[in-house]
């Protein structure tokens, strides 16, 4: 809550002129404005559409450390949140902030009600359900690793260090059958398998999904694409890694980065019987 000490003048006005504000941050980069005002309103540079649909009664807070978590239900009601984008998974995890501004001066310091990132979505006819998760979400996560006989980085980030770029490659889908999709160039034998392939283009354009194993030119991934592919489409490969320190060592030249404990004792031979 806003302290009244602490809110603008235009908060203590006897007669206030509200529009809640919601900005929402994909992990693909989109973002989109929404406003319960009835006209479009442009705030810190982003143009906030009008979505009466818009209910502040959705939204719930608690003061509770283990609870802090927002609900919003049926929030939202805006052509910018397509269906089929709900559907795939794009608004999964998206950064979301709850403005409240001044609709006649919308850029004069808005003040940020709540913060998090979308949880769980649920659709709900033309509307969604969603959980907002605020920063005490993050407590729910480990504090430290835990030992493991496979390496726990993923390929090319901050622990890995594998530069990615040359292991990136241009391909265009030219088939799809269930979850086999066929290349028009067959990559480099052996490098896909645990990869990444990415929609360039199309339908499912920004959606990924894993790789989990190669034949030639035909790619076995985890699911099927989500929605029709017509026609050839560009796509984006990342090639993969089985965690395995030989792998590591061997086709990476990167055992000295290996997140893993590969020669501790496992269950076996910690519950052998002596002489057996």
């Amino acid at each position: 809550m806003v302290m009244a000490e602490a809110a603008p003048a235009w908060l203590r006005e006897e007669l206030v002129t509200l529009a809640w504000c919601w900005r929402l941050s994909r992990r693909d980069g989109v973002t989109i404005g929404l406003t319960s005002h009835d006209r479009d309103l442009t705030v810190g540079g982003l143009r906030y559409r009008a979505a009466p649909g818009m209910k502040p009664s959705a939204l719930e807070t608690s003061d509770r450390l283990e609870s802090e978590t927002m609900d919003l239900a049926g929030a939202v009601s805006s052509a910018a949140i397509a269906a089929d984008d709900l559907d795939a998974g794009r608004w999964d995890g998206a950064e979301l902030a709850l403005l409240v501004t001044d609709w006649t001066q919308p850029d004069a310091a808005p003040v940020t009600v709540a913060r998090g990132a979308l949880g769980a979505i649920e659709r709900r006819g033309a509307a969604f359900a969603a959980e907002l998760q605020g920063v005490a979400h993050r407590l729910d996560g480990p504090v430290c690793p835990a030992t493991s006989p496979s390496c726990r980085a993923m390929l090319g980030d901050r622990a890995c260090r594998v530069d990615l770029s040359p292991r990136t490659h241009r391909r265009r889908v030219v088939a799809v059958e269930g979850r086999e999709v066929t290349l028009d160039a067959a990559p480099v034998a052996g490098t896909m398998a645990f990869g990444e392939l990415m929609w360039m283009e199309g339908r499912n354009c920004g959606l990924a999904s894993p790789v989990i194993g190669e034949a030639g030119a035909v790619l076995h991934l985890a699911e099927a694409p989500l929605l029709p592919v017509d026609g050839p489409v560009r796509v984006r490969l990342i090639e993969g890694c089985d965690k395995q320190l030989a792998t590591c060592r061997d086709r990476f030249g990167n055992a000295v980065n290996f997140r893993g404990e590969a020669h501790l004792p496992g269950n076996d031979l910690l519950t052998r019987y002596p002489g057996g």
